[in-house]
């Protein structure tokens, strides 16, 4: 009786644990399936309240061909409405040189677009249209963003107008370069679904506000990899208000040009630095050209290459080196019109070091330093 009594005892509890087993395992289970409802039910809310601010643009340029005959060839991308009043805001790789710009609503009506500025430096610009009717816009998100973050493209990938797709910010902070080789900063990497006609786009968080205009993917293989940068939208929202009030970006610039040296010709012309860059124009009306910056004025022969000498060589900027134009544009991006820069440049093999009031130039006249 009380082997028997005890065998009943084990049952009575082996059923109780199967018993609160499966409880849990439906518990989990439907706490999965609600999860996922919920999460379809924010995607579906965020396409249908987002999805009429987006465009397609089509970006028509005329060339000649082998030929000499004009023909058109045609690009696509898309855009993100910004004002009500018509204001949108694409790549710059989107729109390139095109005479003919056309954008397409979510109703599927085409209206003809203006370009109203464009920057190739951070790759973004302004188009308008004149529309009868109000346009729906995305509202930006200026407040801080957190990796594994969910987030939302919609897009025109490939010339499907409307697509969506999902994913994470799978990084911040990232530095990538621009198709015109200007360094953008603070950029949002992730894994959502961009290809190629999704440039221009927008980046939406859960709430269905604009975090970022999707620009570039890593790929070997021309289409989607998991690898998507989007340009962060404190950057879009700071050009956009420059483009729309002045066609073009502010920006601080000392007023000249130059080619990097290596250190085989600086050892030539006996400048004791690893690189430097040969001033080779200065602007008549800008801060290098009213702080008397000389450019080069004589040619070096090395075989079949020519090399300015004889000008004004910057090996240093607020102590950052120098070895290119371009470490000279990435040092001035993180400076305001009006600061004040510090220079160090080799003339007649001495050392000068001076102070510049960095300013924006408008005209640009260059000075004539050949005599």
């Amino acid at each position: 009786m009380r082997a028997a009594g005890g065998v009943n005892v084990r049952k009575g509890k082996l059923m109780r644990l199967c018993s609160f087993s499966l409880s849990c395992l439906i518990g989990l289970w439907t706490g999965l399936c609600v999860g996922s409802s919920l999460d379809e039910k924010n995607n579906i809310e965020v396409y249908q309240k987002c999805n009429p601010g987006v465009v397609n643009i089509t970006a028509t340029t005329l060339r000649r061909d082998f030929f000499f005959d004009i023909s058109p060839q045609r690009g696509v991308g898309s855009g993100a409405v910004i004002r009500s009043d018509g204001y949108i805001v694409t790549n710059d790789h989107v729109i390139g040189e095109a005479q003919n710009v056309e954008v397409t609503l979510h109703d599927k009506s085409t209206l003809a677009a203006k370009v109203i500025g464009t920057d190739p430096s951070t790759d973004l610009a302004v188009l308008k249209v004149n529309s009868t009717k109000k346009l729906s816009v995305l509202e930006y998100n200026l407040s801080g963003l957190s990796v594994g973050q969910k987030v939302l493209a919609i897009g025109n990938p490939f010339g499907l107008g409307g697509s969506l797709s999902i994913g994470i910010i799978s990084s911040l902070g990232r530095d990538i370069r621009t198709p015109s080789e200007g360094l953008l900063k603070d950029v949002i990497q992730t894994d959502a679904a961009i290809n190629p006609g999704n440039s221009g786009g927008p980046l939406l968080d859960s709430s269905g506000k604009l975090i970022g205009i999707n620009a570039q993917i890593v790929s070997r293989s021309g289409g989607n990899e998991g690898i998507g940068f989007a340009i962060n939208v404190k950057t879009v929202k700071k050009i956009v208000e420059d483009l729309i009030q002045w066609g073009r970006v502010i920006r601080p610039e000392l007023g000249l040009y130059g080619v990097g040296l290596d250190q085989r010709v600086l050892n030539y012309l006996k400048i004791p630095r690893e690189a430097g860059v040969m001033v080779t124009q200065v602007l008549r009306n800008g801060p290098a050209g009213q702080l008397g910056i000389r450019a080069a004025t004589k040619e070096l022969i090395v075989g079949f290459y020519r090399i300015p000498i004889d000008g004004d060589v910057i090996v240093e900027i607020d102590g950052s080196s120098v070895s290119s134009l371009r470490d000279i544009r990435d040092i001035l991006g993180e400076k305001k019109v009006g600061d004040s820069v510090r220079i160090k440049f080799y003339r007649n093999k001495k050392l000068t070091e001076v102070s510049i009031i960095l300013k924006s130039i408008q005209e640009k006249k260059y000075l004539d330093q050949s005599a």
